[in-house]
């Protein structure tokens, strides 16, 4: 093989990568948190039905890619079994990663851990969210992604009146001190120390704040 056709190819592999991470780049992966016991609620909370009926974890799933993430990854745990098969059976055109996390008592933190290291790539940012929340709409998501593309601050999150919710966003600036953050504080500490940077998006959708954890909590979404 000629130098020139080594050098042509070695050319052409640097520029895909070149193309790999700045695609990479564009995808703001989502890490889900399902990996609780449910232990207040009494059944898994990612399946449990939104008042349209579609499962929780998979309503979740749906508005985030109708929002343009292309990258899904719902973190397990004790449930996976369950989770796994209504992701299943809601035949989704772009299925999300499913991985476990085999401790999750060690708490929310070690779960976002976990969806980071199954992530692709090097993104510039990642946007995380609770199982526990499925009522965001993709418009509420879109302006938090609006909004950080507009400012490129630290953390973005939306925001009703005083109150802020759900999917919150942690530049690729923040990956190192979540990882290396206090397990028992979890994700808490990073948003303490940033909390004169946080970029609150207000936005019209209590369902953002809408978190379900006991069946009173879930009686009240549904009727």
């Amino acid at each position: 093989m000629s130098s020139v056709r080594l050098t042509r190819m070695g050319g052409e592999k640097r520029a895909e990568k070149r193309i790999r991470a700045h695609y990479h780049s564009l995808v703001y992966p989502l890490i889900i948190l399902a990996a609780g016991d449910s232990t207040r609620m009494g059944r898994p909370k990612a399946v449990l039905p939104a008042p349209d009926g579609v499962p929780f974890v998979v309503r979740i799933v749906r508005s985030f890619e109708e929002a343009g993430i292309g990258e899904v990854i719902v973190v397990t745990g004790r449930h996976h079994a369950a989770i796994e098969a209504v992701l299943a059976a809601a035949a989704l055109t772009r299925p999300p990663r499913l991985v476990r996390n085999e401790d999750p008592d060690r708490g929310q933190l070690s779960s976002i851990w976990v969806g980071m290291d199954a992530m692709t790539g090097d993104p510039a940012a990642l946007l995380v969210t609770l199982v526990d929340v499925p009522m965001v709409t993709p418009a509420t998501i879109s302006a938090v992604l609006a909004a950080w593309r507009r400012t490129h601050a630290p953390i973005v999150r939306p925001a009703v009146g005083t109150q802020h919710g759900h999917p919150v966003l942690f530049a690729r600036q923040l990956f190192g001190e979540l990882r290396s953050a206090p397990l028992d504080a979890g994700a808490k500490t990073v948003v303490r120390a940033y909390a004169s940077a946080i970029v609150n998006v207000e936005v019209d959708d209590r369902g953002c704040l809408v978190d379900v954890d006991t069946p009173d909590e879930y009686r009240r979404l549904v009727t």
